[in-house]
């Protein structure tokens, strides 16, 4: 990771999140089986073998998905990011939530070395808990989707304009909840877990 010495505390912590995300947000993808396995190629990050795109589409579209997030990460708009796959109907039947929190009054510097102590857990656990999650079946999708505490008075950049309301199926009840990793090192803290519709969710 490439650190610039003029960044504040929370424009580093953001952007080492971004990084993180966009190869967290890969490896659940491929952790699902979506794609084919050509469609990724394994690479080094924070000391640990993860699968990154290599097909140019994919790869385009999570870089610039959560790129898009790093003016609202930065300005502590973004609440949660989740990756949400649907069935052929287009209902949603699972969600990997990370929950987000940068603090944004944190004046000292960043200690990178010890948010990428904390981080890197999250790929350790993550294999292990694909016993946990739903068989997908074939035609489905997925996306990524952004929550955020408020929405900003203007679009300053092109990667803020990436970003548009989405009118993503919800669940009527709150759903089934499996923690899956949780960290804290000041200014960052950041929650893994996974969603799926409740028992008593009505069939679509």
């Amino acid at each position: 990771m490439e650190r610039k010495d003029n960044q504040s505390p929370q424009d580093e912590t953001a952007r080492i999140l971004v990084e993180f995300l966009e190869v967290a947000i890969t490896s659940i993808v491929f952790l699902k089986g979506i794609y084919p396995p050509g469609a990724f190629e394994r690479r080094k990050y924070m000391n640990l073998v993860v699968h990154t795109a290599r097909h140019p589409e994919l790869r385009d579209y999570i870089h610039s998905a959560v790129s898009g997030l790093l003016p609202f990460i930065k300005k502590g708009l973004v609440e949660r990011v989740a990756v949400i796959f649907f069935d052929r109907d287009n209902n949603p039947m699972e969600r990997f939530m990370f929950k987000l929190t940068v603090d944004q009054s944190c004046g000292s510097n960043v200690k990178e070395a010890d948010l990428e102590f904390s981080l890197r857990s999250f790929f350790i656990k993550l294999p292990v808990i694909e016993s946990a999650t739903k068989v997908l079946p074939q035609n489905c999708r997925w996306e990524i989707t952004a929550y955020f505490r408020s929405l900003p008075q203007e679009i300053s950049s092109k990667n803020e304009g990436l970003w548009l309301p989405t009118d993503t199926k919800q669940w009527q009840q709150p759903p089934l909840i499996t923690p899956i990793k949780s960290m804290s090192s000041q200014p960052l803290s950041v929650q893994l877990y996974l969603e799926h519709p409740s028992v008593y969710e009505p069939k679509p």
